[in-house]
């Protein structure tokens, strides 16, 4: 109670005013400022007791030139009897003096002139002003990147905690955690790293960094959680997105003037560049510092430990990438799937394939399959794992649903490439069929028929599948077969051999388990990798994926062959280790891991390998695993790599006279006989791509005649076909950014120019009306073609198309968009922001995740991610080693562009469409296009 009313008024006013928010807020400013004056406080008491030494010193000196001065002085004594008084000199003298002391200080003033002009043009000033331009860059870089964690902890981390605290909650606190990780503890360690850099810059020109850089770099090991959770953190953000209350919360965050139209999204993205960012700057820093410059080894050290640092992340990120696709499938399969949580599981494979019904006697009518392959019912969507394969539907959403016995484990299947003729499944399908038997230990047998859309990518799968099913019996049968006769198990083999998991010389290893529990390699010799290829004990399919996909780059296609042969020759010298016979009877044998290798491979279909009591023979049985592993090779490098063997004629003719001389081998077992037959018969099967030609006798179509359905078809077909016809090595080495590239990466070229062609020619079609009303009708049109393409999963036709509407030539048209309704503005706005580059990529590499081939994605896309790989990592060590876990994420990125050219459109060819898409007669260049804009709306005058 007050004495007054106004006294009471304003204490009423006040506590309206006062909120618990802004105390907090308040709070935590002032103890930021606090930490700022501590840190501050320490550097002025080191600064304080430098100053005290250098006092110290000074005195020291001071007290040394007065005793000099002293002992000067008693010598001058001495000497002053002797001399003549300067009284007597003679005028003339004093006059030459005079002249000559002038003379002196005139020549020395001109000689330090010459000498600091000569020191301004130096390479050494040079190379200091370059320094110290870098380090002010550098700390403007800083200011940036810290207001920008600033934004993200201020306008999303704290208002959101305090939304989460609300009673009716968007988002709850876990989300919170799981989106933001530890970005305010990177904001507080960047502020006092900030706040060091500015303290330094104040003692300018005497800039000393070294010592920041040592505080800074043993916390900089917080970007490892941020890096190995970012990917995931941007999971839970979309998935919080659905919840209409959160989303319209974030964009009231987001509408903040000091996010500049930023998305929450950026934000998060900034520290995942942070490292290579301080790489590149000390990289630069250490081109301008002298060797002998006080800083050189330390700012070396620093490099040195963020390289580190950069690659231990790099490890992260590709170690991760596996469990998170694997959870992301899991997350789209409604009932769930356990078996995708074993992070041993790996991803190989995924597509769209068609079920043919088993029934009696395995004879379907013709009719009956013909219209079953046209059924959308018919469809599965297939993921093979390294353990598992999957078979599911896909709903209209977007959701997976596992089918009733669509979970089969590979150690139970049995794979048949090619059906008996009998068969009908085989009838009509131009032999695209492959079955599966499954034999379940608690349950009847059962087979599984899919029919594949060509036979490239029917030799894909099963190449992926046969080697899954070769790798995981080898495993058991190894295992059984060293307890039964050596009493040595393959875990403790495996363990025994340092080779395998012990860093060397010419081999380092990261701590991921490939798919044979083996460490993955990380840096290796090119010799070490060809003896990894050729270990007979043991094939990981996805080192043999990376090592077929990314070769060229560290070795050629004549050394793999080589060593091929080799193998195939001499077999006994693939065997890194070998266990000695420790028997009396010197006829039987401990079995080594080639024999091992040999008896996994062999033995499914031969029981003369599996009588424990029998006696083996020891050459023969590495002989086969020798083969067996050589056909193995062959047959993923010719089915899925077949454009190497087209382009090389002699790699052709060397693949065929080994296949021919295993094929004379008189003790080859029946199953490699088929193997070696099957690889001379895919290498006369390579599926080309139709051929675009103009048909110049068929009448030129309009635009207005043709229906949106029409153009969004061939469209889609026509990118399809471009983006197909890309060989994959066009995307090893950045040939495409290279002055010759029209000569290294001609398809990639073409692609891009087709890509020009087609906006150009939506521009074109546009622009050609000379009233409003028809160019608004043109623009509803395109969009309509936009929008079917995007239901054909046709994102590259997306893009062309809105790309053309986003020219400055059609942008400025105000009085034609004017005339578009709404609903296509609005259909526009959604398909721009499926495409947006924003975040690179973000929503439309999800969007990819969730389509189910055929698909056409981007390729700028792809590009991008692979220049920013070969930009962020050499291709070999400072010892000359591969940088395999380089190779293994082009590879990953190769994989996926490849899922998408392997998959088909089902469309037929329709000359006169694609004759008027071809037509560059129609297509107008970008000043034709302004200079029409400008003649159908004039600019308007500026404004008095």
């Amino acid at each position: 109670r007050t004495e007054e009313d106004a006294d009471c008024n304003e204490w009423v006013e006040a506590i309206q005013q006062a909120s618990y928010s802004d105390l907090i807020i308040e709070r935590e400013v002032l103890m930021q400022k606090y930490i700022h004056l501590v840190q501050i406080t320490e550097t002025e008491k080191v600064a304080a007791n430098q100053l005290r030494t250098q006092l110290e010193d000074q005195d020291t000196e001071i007290e040394r030139l007065k005793a000099e001065i002293v002992v000067l002085n008693k010598t001058e004594e001495r000497m002053l009897p002797y001399q003549s008084n300067p009284e007597e000199e003679d005028p003339d003298i004093k006059k030459i003096k005079k002249v000559q002391s002038f003379m002196r200080g005139w020549l020395c003033r001109r000689k330090w002139k010459i000498i600091v002009q000569d020191y301004i043009c130096s390479p050494h000033a040079e190379s200091m002003r370059k320094r110290n331009q870098i380090v002010f860059n550098m700390v403007e870089a800083e200011t940036e990147y810290v207001l920008q964690l600033s934004i993200l902890v201020n306008c999303f981390l704290r208002p959101l905690r305090m939304a989460a605290s609300s009673k009716k909650p968007p988002i709850t606190h876990d989300d919170v955690s799981s989106i933001f990780l530890n970005s305010e503890t990177i904001m507080f360690l960047h502020e006092i790293f900030h706040q060091g850099l500015k303290a330094r810059i104040a003692n300018w020109p005497t800039l000393v960094l070294a010592d920041l850089f040592d505080i800074l770099l043993p916390m900089l090991n917080i970007y490892q959680e941020f890096v190995r959770n970012h990917q995931y953190s941007l999971q839970v953000l979309a998935n919080c997105k659905q919840n209409r209350d959160f989303d319209k919360l974030l964009k009231q965050y987001e509408a903040n003037a000091a996010c500049e139209d930023r998305m929450l999204e950026t934000f998060l993205t900034y520290p995942m560049f942070q490292i290579p960012r301080y790489i590149i700057t000390l990289h630069e820093l250490l081109a301008h510092t002298p060797h002998e410059h006080v800083e050189r080894k330390s700012l070396e050290f620093a490099k040195s430990k963020l390289e580190e640092l950069s690659k231990m992340m790099h490890d992260e990120v590709s170690d991760t990438e596996n469990i998170r696709k694997n959870l992301a499938i899991e997350r789209m399969i409604v009932e769930g799937c356990d078996i995708l949580l074993d992070t041993s599981q790996t991803f190989v494979r995924q597509g769209s394939l068609i079920q043919l019904p088993s029934v009696e006697k395995g004879k379907l009518s013709k009719v009956r399959l013909g219209s079953l392959s046209l059924r959308k019912e018919a469809e599965r969507q297939c993921f093979l794992f390294t353990k598992h394969f999957l078979i599911c539907t896909r709903t209209s959403g977007g959701k997976l649903h596992l089918l009733k016995g669509g979970r089969l484990s590979l150690i139970e299947c049995a794979l048949i490439e090619e059906l008996d003729a009998n068969n009908a499944a085989g009838q009509g399908f131009n032999r695209l069929e492959f079955k599966i038997v499954v034999e379940p230990a608690d349950g009847p047998s059962f087979a599984v028929v899919l029919l594949a859309p060509s036979r490239q990518e029917k030799a894909a799968w099963t190449s992926d599948m046969s080697q899954c099913i070769d790798n995981i019996r080898c495993n058991g049968l190894m295992t059984s077969v060293f307890e039964d006769n050596s009493k040595v198990t393959v875990p403790h083999m495996i363990k025994s051999d340092a080779r395998l998991h012990k860093d060397d010389v010419d081999i380092c290893f990261s701590k991921t388990l490939n798919s044979c529990k083996v460490p993955q390699i990380r840096y290796a010799s090119v010799e070490r990798l060809l003896e990894r290829l050729t270990d007979l004990r043991f094939l990981s399919i996805d080192f043999l994926n990376t090592f077929l996909h990314t070769y060229r780059i560290f070795t050629t296609a004549a050394v793999v062959m080589d060593k091929l042969s080799d193998i195939y020759k001499k077999p006994f010298t693939s065997i890194p280790v070998r266990l000695e016979c420790q028997s009396p009877d010197s006829s039987r044998c401990a079995v080594s891991p080639a024999s091992a290798f040999a008896i996994a491979t062999a033995a499914a279909g031969h029981s003369r390998f599996t009588n424990p009591e029998k006696s083996y023979d020891k050459e023969f049985l590495i002989r086969r695993a020798a083969t067996n592993r050589v056909l193995n090779v062959l047959r993923h490098w010719v089915s899925k790599h077949s454009q190497d063997f087209e382009m090389n004629a002699e790699l052709t003719t060397a693949v065929i006279a080994l296949l021919e001389e295993v094929l004379r081998d008189s003790d080859l077992l029946p199953q490699e006989r088929k193997a070696a037959a099957n690889i001379l018969r895919w290498r006369t099967c390579y599926l080309y791509g139709p051929i675009l030609t103009n048909h110049t006798s068929m009448e030129i179509e309009c635009f207005e005649s043709l229906s949106a359905m029409e153009l969004a078809e061939q469209i889609t077909l026509l990118d399809h076909i471009v983006f197909w016809n890309i060989p994959y090595e066009e995307f090893l080495g950045q040939g495409w950014m290279k002055t010759d590239k029209n000569e290294r990466t001609p398809y990639i070229m073409k692609t891009s120019q087709h890509f020009n062609n087609m906006s150009n020619l939506v521009a074109s079609q546009i622009m050609a009306p000379a009233d409003v009303s028809s160019r608004a009708t043109s623009i509803e049109k395109w969009l309509a073609v936009a929008d079917i393409c995007r239901c054909l999963n046709n994102y590259n036709g997306v893009l062309e198309i809105t790309s053309a509407l986003n020219r400055s030539a059609i942008y400025r048209l105000k009085k034609t968009w004017a005339k578009v309704c709404k609903q296509t503005k609005a259909l526009m706005d959604r398909l721009q922001k499926i495409v947006s580059s924003e975040g690179r990529f973000k929503n439309l590499r999800e969007t990819l995740k969730n389509c189910n081939p055929p698909c056409v994605p981007y390729l700028g896309m792809y590009l991008t991610d692979l220049a920013f790989i070969e930009e962020g990592t050499p291709n070999f060590t400072e010892e000359g080693l591969v940088n395999f876990s380089k190779m293994r994420m082009i590879s990953h990125i190769i994989r996926e562009i490849r899922q998408f050219q392997q998959a088909p459109y089902r469309i037929d060819l329709q000359p006169k469409v694609t004759q008027f898409l071809l037509d560059k007669t129609l297509v107008m260049d970008e000043d034709t296009l302004y200079e029409l804009s400008l003649k159908i709306e004039p600019r308007l005058p500026p404004a008095n």
